[in-house]
């Protein structure tokens, strides 16, 4: 089964040549590292078996955001994805606070509309971990069945 190496090894090529030929972004840093991170965890969960239906998914009755949805199997998973450059402070999974699981729960109702009653679903937290180093693979950790509830 092809794991999207090609289309990694893509991106970081177009990565690179964007770094070093554009403009600085004006993007702040932690936005730059939280992209990145999304973009291993979409990667790595492929390789896990999930099938990737929506990246940044909003809907425009309500707040917040999915990063991630994909179909494991026979159900389908909204991926809450947490990236952290260093473990000192507060692990990835801990961020996502009442607030953020109280809009995710919302944003996923609103998903679920459009699908039949009887979809079966969970809610996922992947943390990603990126040493010091730029080019190094990051550490990622799937938890999955995590609650909605607070």
């Amino acid at each position: 089964m092809f794991s999207g190496r090609a289309t990694r090894a893509v991106l970081r090529v177009l990565d690179w040549l964007a770094e070093h030929t554009l403009p600085a972004e004006k993007t702040a840093a932690h936005h730059r590292i939280g992209r990145r991170g999304e973009e291993a965890a979409y990667f790595h969960l492929r390789t896990l078996g999930y099938t990737m239906v929506a990246r940044n998914f909003r809907s425009r009755r309500c707040r917040g955001e999915i990063d991630l949805i994909g179909w494991e199997d026979d159900i389908l998973c909204f991926v809450e994805v947490k990236t952290r450059s260093t473990r000192d402070v507060k692990p990835g999974e801990a961020a996502v606070d009442r607030h953020k699981r109280r809009e995710v729960a919302a944003v996923v109702r609103e998903y679920l509309r459009r699908l039949p009653p009887s979809c079966q679903w969970r809610f996922d937290v992947v943390s990603v971990y990126y040493g010091q180093s730029k080019a190094s693979q990051p550490q990622i950790e799937v938890f999955r069945n995590s609650s909605l509830t607070a």
